[in-house]
C-alpha cells in the first residue's frame, strides 16, 4: 500500500542544543526525515532551537521555527498552522520524545486533532518505564537480569539488601545514562540512589543485579505497518557490560557471536519490537550475552525511535535508516521502497557488510578539570569517529587515527605507557585511553589471559591486538631499504600509518610513502554498497584499503579500484572530524553548505570526513564521499588519486586548518585564503606587527617559550595576564593569572602538556566589553555579515558567552571602529572567504583580541538570524566564481537574536563550573527577543558576571 493520503502537513520535533548524550546524530536523522517527507510532497514544519545545524536551515523545511522546545511553543505553532495533521517525534532523541509525551499528557495533540506517527505513546511509556518494560519482557518470555523498581529511598535500600552487590541503578525516562551507576560498595549506594530518584522525571529507578563481564550487543530494526521487519545492523561492543554504549568502542558486524546465538538474538529483537506496540518506524534493542559456552541472552532495553546508533548503523551499512523510517511513518511498506544505494533492490533487503567498521568515542575531559575520567553507565563522550576497513585491525587503526588526539594509531608512536603498575591500573578502571593501553600491555609482555581477566574484553579482540604487536616487532628488525614488500603490504592492510612504520624503521614518513609508491602499494577505494557487491551501487561512498595485485592471463598486473576518476573540475572539502568542545556541528553546517555551493559553481564535489553523526557524511551530500580519517596520509592519497583543482580548508574548523601547512608544502592549491595568511593570523608576533602597521590597537603582549621568559615578560606587561598556547581551538589551555606563582604553575603545566609550544601572554583588559564580527572578503571588498556583543565581560570564551546580534550597548563611535578594523584586517591578511575577529572594548577604544580567517562558530547563528546563506556566498567567493559586489545582501531581523551556550556539567558533578577563557559549552540555542526590555534578556544581563573565573 502506498503512502497515506490524509497526511499533508507534518510537524517534526528536533533535539535542541547539543549536550553530552544527545549530539548531532539527531540533526542527521531529522535532516534525513525532512528530505524524505518533502520528496513525497508533504508540507514540513520544524521546531528546533539549535542554530548551528543543517536541520534548522531555511531550505530544509517549509517552515522552520527556531523556538524553545516547550509545549508553549508547540501550541503557538499549531495555532499558526491549523492544517498540521501529524507529529513525528522519533527523530529528535529523548528531548523530542519527552516533549511529545508532555504535550500528550496536556491534551495538546487531541485539542488540535494531531496524530502521533512513527511511534505510539504506549510504546514510549512501556520502554521508558523500567517496571512496565520488565513486566512485558517476562510476559513474552524474554530473559531479564534480576531487577526491581523503586520509587522511594526506603524501597531502594530493601532491594539492595535482597540482591547484594555489585548493583546497577538506572533512572527512568532519562537520556545518555543520566542517573545511572554501577555500585560496588554499599557505602556509595545511598548517594547514587538519591541521585537516580532525583534525575528521573517520574522519580523511579530500576535496580539490577550487575551483569559484570557479560558481552553487549545492539540491533537496529525497522518495521512497517504490514509487520515486515528488517534488521539493518548488528553492533558488538568491544567493551563488556558496565560502560554506556555511547562511551564504548563498537564494531559491526558482530565479531564474536556464534551463528546460533545470533539467530536467537534476531528472533528476540523482532519479538520485542512487535510486542511493545503497533507502530511503523525504527527501533534500537540492546542485549547482554553471557561470556560462557551457554551464551545466555538477556534484554537490556529497547528504544522505539532512531537512536545514536541509528546514525552509526546508517553510515556503517549505507542504509539511510531515518529516511526510510520517515517513509514508513507515512504509510509506505518496506517492499514498496527502493534501497537508496543500489536503486535496484528493495528496502526490505537486509544490508550485508563485506568490510568492518569500528566506532571510537571522543572525550573532552581536559575541559573539565578535576572530572572523573573513568567510564561507566553515564555517557561522557562528546563525539565519535568511525573507521572502515577490510579487517577489524585496519578499521581500528583508522578510527584511532581519526580521533585527533596526537596519536598515529595503536602503538608505534613512542607515546604509550611503559610502567607495569600504571598499565594494570588503567586496565582495571575503564578510561578514555584504554583502547591504547591494551596495546601497551601486550608490548610490555602482560599475558592476554591476564588482560582478559581484568578487562573482560573478549579474547578474539585481544588476539587481534597481539597480531599487530607481533607485526610491529617483525618490521622493527628491518631498515627502510631492506623491508620486504610483503611485510610492508601486510602492515598497510592491517591499518598501520606510514608514520607508524617510519617510527618502527627509524626513518621519515615521506620515505615510507615513496617506498610504497615505488613498490606499487597504493590505496584502492571500495564502495559502501549495502549488499557486499552483489548488486551494482549507484552512490559514490568510498573507504580505502590495500589489496594484493591481480595478474591477468596475459601477465598484466593491477589492483581493483572502485573509485573511477572523472575529467570534471573537482574540489575537495575537508571535514571537521569528531565533535568536541570548541569544534562542533557548526563546522559540519559550513562544510555541507560549502559542498552545495561548489556544486552550484559546476565543480564535482569531494567530501573527506570520518564523523558518522553528521550530514556531511551522508552518502548523497557530495558527489563523492570518502569516509576516511582527516589525517594527512589519507587526504594526500585521495588528492593524488582525484587530482582536484584545490582543497577548501576554512570550513572544517581547526582540524582542516591544521593541514593547510602540509598542503602548501606539497604544492596543493588551498582554495580561498592562502596558508601564509592563515599562518600570519595564528602567529601573534607577525599579526601584531600587521596591526601596528595599520594603527590598530591591541593589548600589550609577549611570546615566551620557558617559564623564566614568561616571568620576565610579566614584569613588563603587568598582571592580570591572559596566558595561552598557539594553534589551539576552543581556548584550550587559556587562563587568566594574577600573580607570579599562578603564572609559573600554569606555564610549566602547559609546556608539559604541549611541548615546544610558543606561549602568548597578553595584558588582560579587566572589565572590558567583548564583541566579535564575522565578514566575507574577496581580496578587494569586505562585507560584514554580523557584529555581536557579548553579554558576559571580556575573559569568558566567546563560545561560552551569550552573544547578542546586533549589539545592544555599543555607541556609533565604537561600532565604526569595529567596522574599520574588520575591513582593514581582512584586506591586510589577503582574506578570500570568511574571517572572524574578536574585540575588547575599554574606555571607548576597540582592541583586537584575535582574528581567524576561516569559518567561525557564529556563522550559522548569523545566517539563521538574518535569513541569509552566508556560507554559500563565501564559498563562491573562495572559488573565484563571484565577488562581493555580485551579491544582493538583504539581512532581515526584527529585534535581537541571542546565541545562548548550553553546558553538560551534570555529567561531571564535582567539576568547577566557573567560566573563563577556556571553552566548556557543548552546544547552543538561539533566542529571539523583540526588545531589550524582554525578561529573558534582563535575567541574562543581571547574571553576566556570576561565573567569571580565572
Amino acid at each position: 500500500m502506498p503512502k497515506r493520503k490524509d497526511l499533508n502537513s507534518i510537524l517534526i520535533i528536533g533535539s535542541g542544543p547539543i549536550i553530552i548524550g544527545q549530539a548531532c546524530e539527531f540533526d542527521y536523522s531529522g535532516s534525513q526525515a525532512l528530505r524524505s517527507l518533502r520528496e513525497d510532497g508533504i508540507e514540513t514544519v520544524l521546531i528546533n532551537s539549535n542554530p548551528a545545524t543543517i536541520m534548522t536551515d531555511p531550505a530544509m523545511a517549509d517552515h522552520v521555527y527556531l523556538k524553545p522546545l516547550t509545549t508553549k511553543s508547540i501550541i503557538e505553532i499549531l495555532q499558526k498552522h491549523p492544517n498540521i495533521d501529524a507529529v513525528l517525534p522519533t527523530m529528535g532523541g529523548q528531548t523530542a520524545l519527552n516533549l511529545c509525551i508532555e504535550a500528550d499528557d496536556k491534551g495538546i495533540w487531541e485539542d488540535f486533532g494531531v496524530e502521533i506517527i512513527g511511534v505510539d505513546i504506549d510504546a514510549i511509556n512501556i520502554t521508558e518505564d523500567r517496571e512496565k518494560f520488565r513486566e512485558l519482557m517476562l510476559k513474552i518470555g524474554i530473559g531479564m537480569p534480576p531487577q526491581a523498581s523503586a520509587t522511594s529511598f526506603l524501597k531502594g535500600k530493601e532491594i539492595a539488601q535482597e540482591f547484594g552487590f555489585p548493583l546497577v541503578i538506572r533512572a527512568s525516562f532519562t537520556l545518555g545514562g543520566a542517573g545511572a551507576a554501577i555500585v560496588h560498595d554499599p557505602s556509595e549506594f545511598d548517594d547514587m540512589l538519591s541521585h537516580g530518584l532525583e534525575v528521573s522525571p517520574i522519580h523511579e529507578v530500576m535496580i539490577d543485579k550487575a551483569l559484570m563481564g557479560w558481552k553487549e550487543y545492539e540491533l537496529e530494526l525497522l518495521r512497517d505497518k504490514n509487520d515486515n521487519v528488517v534488521i539493518i545492523c548488528t553492533i558488538e561492543n568491544m567493551d563488556p557490560m558496565g560502560i554506556h554504549t555511547g562511551d564504548s568502542i563498537t564494531v559491526a558486524p558482530a565479531m564474536t557471536l556464534s551463528d546460533r546465538t545470533f539467530q536467537r538474538m534476531r528472533d528476540m529483537a523482532i519479538h520485542m519490537m512487535r510486542s511493545i506496540g503497533d507502530f511503523a518506524g525504527g527501533c534500537n534493542v540492546q542485549f547482554a550475552v553471557s561470556p560462557d559456552e551457554k551464551e545466555d541472552i538477556i534484554a537490556i532495553e529497547i528504544n522505539p525511535r532512531v537512536s545514536r546508533s541509528s546514525a552509526l548503523a546508517s553510515k556503517a551499512t549505507g542504509y539511510p535508516i531515518a529516511k526510510i523510517a520517515a517513509k514508513l511513518a507515512i504509510g509506505y511498506t518496506l517492499d514498496e521502497l527502493d534501497n537508496q544505494i543500489t536503486k535496484s533492490t528493495s528496502a526490505l533487503f537486509e544490508p550485508t557488510l563485506d568490510y568492518v567498521i569500528v566506532k571510537i568515542p571522543r572525550w573532552n575531559f581536559d575541559k573539565f578539570e578535576g572530572s572523573d575520567r573513568t567510564l561507566g553507565l553515564q555517557m561522557k563522550s562528546v563525539g565519535e569517529v568511525m573507521g572502515i576497513g577490510r579487517s577489524f585491525q585496519e578499521a581500528l587503526h583508522k578510527a584511532t587515527q581519526s580521533l585527533e588526539i596526537k596519536r598515529n594509531g595503536l602503538g608505534a608512536d613512542g607515546k604509550g605507557y611503559k610502567e607495569y603498575e600504571t598499565i594494570i591500573e588503567k586496565l582495571k578502571v575503564p578510561s578514555w585511553d584504554r583502547v591504547f593501553v591494551i596495546y601497551d600491555a601486550i608490548q610490555l609482555g602482560i599475558p592476554l589471559k591476564r588482560i582478559h581477566e581484568i578487562t573482560k574484553i573478549d579474547m578474539w579482540f585481544l588476539k587481534q591486538y597481539e597480531e599487530l604487536h607481533f607485526l610491529e616487532m617483525e618490521i622493527s628488525k628491518y631498515t627502510i631499504e631492506s623491508l620486504p614488500k610483503a611485510l610492508l603490504l601486510e602492515a598497510k592492510q592491517k591499518g598501520f600509518a606510514d608514520r607508524q612504520i617510519a617510527h618502527m624503521l627509524d626513518c621519515w614518513e615521506s620515505e615510507v610513502h615513496s617506498k610504497r609508491m615505488d613498490l606499487n602499494i597504493n590505496r584502492v577505494y571500495k564502495l559502501v554498497d549495502t549488499c557486499a557487491a552483489e548488486f551494482k551501487a549507484v552512490t559514490p561512498y568510498y573507504y580505502s584499503t590495500f589489496e594484493e595485485e591481480i595478474e591477468t592471463p596475459d601477465g598484466e598486473r593491477y589492483v581493483a579500484n572502485d573509485s573511477v576518476v572523472t575529467d570534471k573540475k573537482k574540489v575537495v572539502v575537508l571535514g571537521s572530524g569528531p565533535n568536541r568542545i570548541g569544534q562542533g556541528i557548526e563546522f559540519d553546517y559550513c562544510c555541507v553548505h560549502g559542498v552545495l555551493a561548489a556544486a552550484e559553481c559546476g565543480y564535482e564535489t569531494i567530501m573527506i570526513n570520518c564523523n558518522p553523526e553528521t550530514v556531511s557524511t551522508d552518502f548523497d551530500t557530495a558527489d563523492k564521499l570518502y569516509f576516511e580519517p582527516v589525517f594527512w596520509e589519507h587526504i594526500y592519497d585521495i588528492i593524488l588519486h582525484e587530482k582536484p583543482e584545490g582543497v577548501i580548508v576554512q570550513l572544517g574548523g581547526q582540524t582542516a586548518l591544521k593541514l593547510a601547512e602540509k598542503l602548501d608544502k606539497y604544492g596543493i592549491n588551498i582554495i580561498g585564503t592562502s596558508f601564509q595568511s592563515l599562518d600570519l593570523a595564528e602567529d601573534r608576533g607577525s599579526f601584531s606587527t600587521l596591526l601596528k602597521d595599520n594603527n590598530i590597537p591591541y593589548p600589550k603582549f609577549g611570546v615566551a617559550e620557558t617559564a623564566d621568559e614568561a616571568l620576565d615578560l610579566a614584569e613588563e606587561l603587568k598582571f592580570p595576564l591572559l596566558v595561552r598556547p598557539s594553534y589551539v581551538l576552543g581556548g584550550q589551555g587559556m587562563k587568566i593569572v594574577i600573580n607570579k606563582e599562578e603564572l609559573e604553575a600554569h606555564v610549566v603545566d602547559l609546556l608539559r602538556k604541549i611541548p615546544n609550544n610558543k606561549l602568548l601572554l597578553d595584558h588582560y583588559l579587566d572589565g572590558a566589553i567583548e564583541a566579535e564580527a564575522d565578514a566575507i572578503c574577496d581580496g578587494e571588498d569586505v562585507y560584514i555579515i554580523g557584529i555581536m556583543e557579548h553579554i558576559e565581560p571580556c575573559g569568558i570564551h566567546s563560545g561560552d558567552s551569550n552573544a547578542t546580534l546586533p549589539p545592544f550597548n555599543l555607541g556609533e563611535f565604537v561600532l565604526q571602529q569595529i567596522k574599520d578594523h574588520t575591513k582593514k584586517i581582512a584586506l591586510a591578511l589577503n582574506t578570500v572567504g570568511l574571517i572572524n575577529i574578536q574585540f575588547a572594548v575599554k574606555d571607548d577604544i576597540v582592541y583586537i583580541i584575535e582574528a581567524n580567517p576561516r569559518a567561525s562558530r557564529t556563522v550559522p547563528f548569523i545566517a539563521k538570524a538574518y535569513k541569509e546563506p552566508y556560507v554559500n556566498y563565501a564559498t563562491k567567493v573562495m572559488l573565484g566564481d563571484k565577488k562581493i559586489k555580485d551579491f544582493d545582501f538583504n539581512p532581515h531581523l526584527d529585534g535581537y537574536a541571542i546565541k545562548q551556550p548550553v553546558f553538560s556539567f551534570n555529567k561531571f558533578p564535582n567539576v568547577n563550573k566557573n567560566l573563563g577563557p577556556e571553552m566548556k559549552s557543548t552546544g547552543e540555542s538561539i533566542l529571539f527577543i523583540d526588545s531589550l526590555k524582554d525578561d529573558e534578556f534582563y535575567n541574562l544581563y543581571a547574571r553576566r558576571k556570576m561565573y567569571l573565573s580565572k
